[in-house]
C-alpha cells in the first residue's frame, strides 16, 4: 500500500480554478467521459417516474420505464432536437411526447408517433429512437456515463463493488435533502472534504466527536479515495448529541460501529458512511467560480417507519458543518483569484488532496 504522504505536492495553480479553458477541458476530458453519480434508485418510485440530469449543455432524462427498468435517454426529440421535458422531476404517463410536433416515445425511448411522417415515403420510426446513455445501478446509486465508449462500469468502480456490502446502502432511502449553491470551484469541495487539517478551526463541534488526528486511509491512490475515521465516543455518531439516531445498519457490529468512514468518488460524488445513516453530497459544476451541492441523508426504511423517527440530529450536525466548509471554499476561491496567489506546499495532513490533484491532473490529460 502506497506511504502516506503528500511528496513535497503543492497546491494547483491559480488557473485550474478560474479558467474557462480549464472548465472546458474538465468537461470534454472528465464529465463527458467517467461515470457519474445522478441520483437514488429509489427517488424512481415507478414506471414513468424521472428526474433529469443537467451536464453542461446535456440534459439527460433518468426514468423508470413500464418494466420497471432504469433507462437515461438525451433530452433531445430526434424531429427537429426540441428539448423534451423541462421540469426536474415528475410522472409521465406511457409515454413522452415533444410539445413541438406531437413526436412521441415509449418510456423505453422507441418513436412510435411521428404525425404526418407517413407521407415521407423514406422515413422509418425504427430509425428515430430517443438517444440513450450507459446506466448503472451500485449500491441504489444511479451512475451514467456521457462517454461514446465508456469504461466498462464494473471496471472502473473494481476498488469499491463489494466495499460497502455491510451497510446494505441499496436498501436505505432518502429522508432528508438539502441543496446548496456554493460561490467556489468544484475542486475546492471535493480537496476540503478530504482533510481534516482544518478541523481543529473550522469545525470544533466534528473535532470533538472525531478528532483530526483520528483518520486512516485504505484507498489512496486513483478516483477512489478515503478511509475510516474513528469517533471519540463508542456508540455514537456524527450527529448534534453525538448519539447514534437511528439503529445501526446492515451487519455492522463491533468496532466497527465506532467509525465514520469518508471516501471521495470522482469526479462528483462524496460518500460518508454513518453507523446510523449514509450521507451523500452531489457536486454540480455551474462555472469555474460556482457549484452547486445536493446532500441527501439516506437511513432505512424500517428506521424511517418507526415511532418517533427524527433525522433532525443529524441534519443540524452536517448542515452546520457544511455550512463551514461552503463559506471558507468562499474564501479559498477568492483569494485564489487574486494576482497574489501562489501555490503554497501541503501538510502532511493533507497527503489525500496531493493524491486527489494527480488524478485530476491525469484525468484532463496533464499528469
Amino acid at each position: 500500500m502506497p506511504t502516506r504522504t503528500a511528496q513535497d505536492a503543492k497546491c494547483l495553480a491559480g488557473r485550474y480554478y478560474t479558467s474557462q479553458d480549464i472548465y472546458e477541458a474538465e468537461t470534454q476530458n472528465v464529465f463527458f467521459e467517467r461515470w457519474l453519480y445522478a441520483g437514488r434508485a429509489s427517488s424512481l418510485t415507478g414506471p414513468g417516474s424521472y428526474f433529469l440530469c443537467e451536464i453542461e449543455s446535456e440534459s439527460v432524462i433518468v426514468l423508470k420505464d413500464s418494466k420497471g427498468e432504469i433507462r437515461a435517454h438525451l433530452n433531445v426529440c430526434r424531429h427537429r432536437g426540441t428539448r423534451l421535458l423541462t421540469e426536474p422531476n415528475g410522472q409521465l404517463p406511457t409515454s413522452i411526447q415533444c410539445m413541438y410536433h406531437a413526436w412521441t416515445y415509449a418510456l423505453d425511448g422507441t418513436l412510435i408517433g411521428a404525425p404526418f411522417m407517413d407521407e415521407v415515403e423514406s422515413f422509418c420510426a425504427d430509425d428515430y429512437p430517443l438517444k440513450s446513455v450507459p446506466v448503472a445501478i451500485w449500491e441504489g446509486c444511479i451512475f451514467i456515463s456521457l462517454a461514446e465508449d465508456p469504461e466498462p462500469f464494473e471496471q472502473a468502480f473494481a476498488p469499491l463493488i463489494d466495499k460497502f456490502g455491510s451497510w446494505t446502502i441499496h436498501e436505505l432511502e432518502v429522508a432528508h435533502s438539502i441543496s446548496y449553491d456554493v460561490p467556489a470551484n468544484w475542486k475546492l469541495i471535493f480537496q476540503n472534504y478530504s482533510e481534516c487539517y482544518h478541523c481543529p478551526a473550522l469545525h470544533p463541534v466534528l473535532n470533538r466527536l472525531t478528532p483530526f488526528r483520528n483518520s486512516s486511509n485504505d484507498l489512496e491512490e486513483g478516483p477512489f479515495l478515503g478511509g475510516p475515521m474513528r469517533m471519540a465516543i463508542d456508540g455514537g455518531s456524527m450527529t448534534m448529541s453525538a448519539q447514534r439516531c437511528a439503529p445501526s445498519l446492515g451487519d455492522l457490529s463491533g468496532e466497527a460501529l465506532n467509525f465514520v468512514q469518508y471516501y471521495t468518488v470522482y469526479p462528483n460524488m462524496l460518500l460518508s458512511l454513518h453507523p446510523d445513516y449514509v450521507l451523500i453530497h452531489r457536486i454540480e459544476r455551474l462555472a469555474p467560480n460556482e457549484s452547486r451541492v445536493i446532500c441527501d441523508w439516506l437511513f432505512h426504511p424500517e428506521a424511517m417507519a418507526a415511532e418517533g423517527f427524527d433525522t433532525s440530529d443529524a441534519v443540524e450536525f452536517w448542515n452546520m458543518t457544511n455550512k463551514q466548509d461552503w463559506g471558507v471554499s468562499a474564501l479559498a476561491q477568492k483569494g485564489i483569484s487574486s494576482r497574489a496567489y501562489t501555490p503554497g506546499p501541503y501538510s502532511e495532513l493533507e497527503s489525500m488532496i496531493a493524491a486527489w490533484d494527480r488524478e485530476y491532473l491525469r484525468s484532463i490529460g496533464e499528469g
